[in-house]
């Protein structure tokens, strides 16, 4: 905790401190609109430290400091106070001023409301006004009973915390018990000259920014622990053992060219259309490509068909594309590939692309359903009623098909499906389309 505040902070808090003939309230309303409420701790442990000292603050500073100490959490219950313990050993210090011990005391009871008028009077006043008669001092044992009750218990202690030095140590050219600040300090033989006002409150506000709770603590030399001997084998992991058995990858080097004629035909399919030559050798080769990709189920990943590459597939060969997604069907992208056919652009080759893979294999039907609602916005956003009509009579056919051949449920299309055939029933195909939903749903 070196440098809890700065140097401007601390100025501002003993300048609060020197106020003893202001009322107490007023001064720690000012150390409430003063700081911060992440610095009030850090500027109370300061306090609590240099209060322990009894010789560094005044009479009246050190009341003002106990109240600040006891008020700024006073919003809490007192057990939660992190000083009460240190308020509570102040009211039974004998070695204290009897006013200061009866402040204490008053700051402890005034939590319970008895003397809510007790923060209206300076501290100057206060000491003024002390009457010893009229005051009690509870027994230790009592107190810590009243108020240390439900609070936390103290943290581990180290050990070697004993062995630190104090962060502030007495004039040793002072007496104990004698007040540096009263007159008979200049008569002592032998004391120096006592500090300037400015030199004090500089020495002081030193003392708040940079005093430290770890105190001036010795340093543990601990001497670099002996090594264990070395045991036989031990370090047997530094010398591998390098007689390791050789393993061939007979894939290494293999014949290759059975996955070529694939990836070509793969190549030029997806640039245009196949000419007649190119599709009768297809269909001769067609046999053998299916052996191929029976035997060896991952050459259909090595034939070059990729998921940006797959539109112009369909829209230039959808028989071939039918045969790459249908061996793709169990492969972990295959998800992608049906991304694509649902954004792609809807026509009459992605229809039956889609048309022939669910008489091949099961499709998703997530998927159709994605692709159903992508047909019917396509018709519906197209401006020619001509291409309009067409489109819509091919999507009517297209839905046909898969509930006749019951590859979707109606129930997951009926709402969306009867609307697109109410708005194009002049069209006989979406007639039709209608009646076959009505018998479905029947």
């Amino acid at each position: 905790m070196i440098g809890i505040a700065n140097g401007e902070d601390s100025y501002k808090l003993l300048k609060l401190l020197q106020q003893d003939s202001r009322p107490l309230r007023e001064i720690l309303a000012d150390f409430d609109s003063a700081f911060p409420r992440s610095l009030r701790f850090p500027l109370c442990t300061s306090l609590y430290l240099i209060l322990e000292d009894k010789i560094m603050l005044s009479t009246t500073e050190r009341l003002v400091a106990f109240s600040i100490l006891h008020q700024t959490y006073a919003s809490h219950s007192l057990s939660a106070n992190p000083f009460i313990r240190f308020l509570v050993n102040a009211a039974c210090d004998d070695g204290a001023e009897k006013f200061e011990r009866a402040f204490v005391v008053q700051l402890l009871e005034s939590s319970s409301g008895i003397a809510k008028e007790f923060f209206n009077q300076s501290a100057s006043d206060y000491v003024k006004g002390f009457d010893p008669l009229m005051h009690t001092f509870p027994a230790l044992d009592q107190l810590q009973q009243q108020y240390f009750d439900g609070a936390h218990s103290e943290s581990y202690n180290c050990l070697f915390k004993d062995t630190k030095v104090n962060n502030v140590m007495p004039d040793p050219d002072v007496p104990s018990g004698c007040d540096k600040n009263s007159p008979e300090f200049d008569l002592l033989p032998g004391t120096k000259p006592k500090l300037g006002s400015g030199d004090r409150d500089e020495t002081i506000a030193g003392l708040l920014s940079n005093i430290s709770l770890e105190g001036l603590g010795p340093q543990w030399i601990r001497p670099r622990p002996p090594r264990l001997p070395i045991q036989d084998g031990e370090l047997v992991w530094l010398i591998p053992d390098n007689n390791h058995e050789l393993l061939w990858d007979y894939g290494m080097c293999a014949d290759t060219s059975r996955g070529a004629a694939v990836r070509d035909l793969i190549a030029k399919a997806a640039k245009g259309p196949l000419v007649p030559a190119q599709q009768e050798a297809h269909l001769l080769n067609g046999q053998k490509v299916m052996m191929e990709l029976a035997n060896d189920p991952k050459l259909v990943y090595h034939c070059g068909l990729t998921p940006m590459k797959l539109p112009d597939l369909v829209e230039n060969n959808p028989l071939i594309a039918v045969e790459v997604l249908t061996k793709l069907i169990n492969s972990p992208e295959i998800t992608e590939y049906f991304t694509v056919l649902v954004t792609m652009e809807m026509s009459l080759h992605s229809m039956e692309v889609v048309n022939r893979l669910t008489q091949a294999v099961k499709l998703p039907s997530e998927f159709l359903r994605l692709y159903i609602s992508n047909c019917i916005t396509s018709c519906e956003n197209i401006k020619d009623k001509y291409m309009q009509n067409r489109l819509v009579r091919l999507v009517c056919v297209f839905l046909q098909s898969l509930i006749r051949n019951n590859h979707i449920d109606v129930k997951e299309i009926l709402i969306e499906v009867q609307a697109f055939c109410i708005n194009f029933s002049r069209i006989r195909e979406a007639a039709g389309l209608f009646r076959l939903l009505k018998t479905m749903e029947g």
